[in-house]
């Protein structure tokens, strides 16, 4: 799968990928943002990402996971 640039549709997703460019930034990462609104390494991630600076792989579901109404099992 191709690198996405959109939001993430899961929230789950949406915070594993803030997150991890949180991270990234603490270890020393430059931002992408030329002026973040904030100083904060979650929101510069985040601000990062709706603004589609960010690229991800979303993992393909394996199959034979998901339920008749075509819903992951737990």
């Amino acid at each position: 799968m191709a690198g996405l640039t959109s939001v993430p549709e899961s929230q789950f997703a949406y915070v594993v990928v803030v997150s991890r460019r949180a991270r990234q930034l603490m270890m020393g990462g430059r931002p992408m943002v030329d002026n973040p609104k904030n100083r904060k390494t979650s929101r510069i991630a985040e601000e990062e990402l709706l603004q589609g600076l960010l690229e991800y792989e979303l993992p393909a579901a394996p199959e034979g996971t998901l339920d008749k109404d075509g819903k992951r099992h737990k």
